[in-house]
């Protein structure tokens, strides 16, 4: 009997290394990142319909219908094929909007995925990849499901497997305006490129985020709870921002930091993964 509802999650993204080596033309930034997973996220819950209809529970707060990468996904989706099924999607909503921990394009991702799934359309990760890129840059990594070394607009993919240790990950309580950040004058766009293996070989210690000495300028906030981080645990700003990382070897230790934080602070722990959750769900 085919599946007629799912329940999938959408997954964490964080950036453990981001370069900014140039500007093209048409504004965007030539980026060098990499790209792993979290066993954290939101969950969708998708249901198909023998009708038209797409319904999305529930609303999110400060974002239009049409601009919601759900609907978009799935509205591009049943365009493309031209399948006349519909589906209800419930949204169990756990990342912050605008965190750096791409749960917008999670979200479109697990819905491309699962719609595919449930109205048996057939489509290729690759053809489901290139769908996600036209709705976000981090949209094609969640569709390919591994941990990942990116290159272009964040679209240029290669599987690596990276370090799994544990995180524990801040959110500030501000939105990071990621044009702001990447229109500040003194943000650095000049990192010289380097390889795949040269980023690899380097490890942990080495990666930084160019965006972080801009959004430590123009969010105090941020600056300050990377400050209180680094001063306990290797510490670094996923994305633009806003939420920040620190890195422990065992969850003993993520525990014990969890515990140490000042009061009021919003923090969870996760696991780094190299193989998205996503993936392992519709597997199963």
């Amino acid at each position: 009997m085919a599946e007629t509802r799912l329940v999938l999650p959408a997954p964490a993204k964080l950036n453990r290394l981001l370069h900014i080596t140039g500007r093209r033309d048409d504004g965007y930034h030539e980026l060098q990142t990499l790209f792993q997973f979290l066993d954290h996220g939101d969950t969708l819950t998708l249901c198909r319909r023998d009708d038209e209809s797409l319904r999305l529970t529930p609303a999110l707060a400060g974002v239009a219908a049409d601009d919601n990468l759900i609907l978009r996904a799935a509205r591009q989706l049943r365009e493309v094929t031209g399948t006349r099924h519909g589906a209800d999607l419930h949204l169990d909503k756990r990342l912050p909007l605008g965190g750096g921990l791409g749960g917008g394009s999670s979200d479109a991702a697990t819905t491309l995925l699962g719609l595919n799934r449930l109205w048996r359309l057939g489509l290729s990760l690759d053809s489901l990849a290139e769908l996600g890129l036209a709705l976000g840059a981090d949209v094609p990594v969640f569709v390919h499901g591994h941990a990942a070394w990116a290159e272009g607009v964040g679209e240029r993919l290669t599987a690596v497997d990276l370090d799994t240790p544990w995180f524990v990950v801040v959110q500030p309580g501000v939105t990071v305006s990621t044009p702001a950040v990447f229109q500040a004058p003194e943000l650095t766009r000049d990192t010289p490129p380097i390889t795949m293996a040269r980023a690899l070989q380097g490890g942990a210690a080495s990666w930084r985020n160019d965006c972080e000495p801009t959004v430590r300028a123009l969010y105090p906030e941020v600056a300050r709870i990377l400050d209180w981080l680094h001063a306990r645990a290797p510490a670094m700003l996923t994305g633009t921002g806003a939420c920040v990382f620190a890195s422990l070897d065992r969850e003993i230790d993520a525990d014990a930091l969890l515990a140490e934080m000042p009061a009021g602070w919003h923090a969870f722990k996760a696991r780094g993964l190299n193989r998205s959750p996503l993936h392992d769900a519709l597997d199963r």
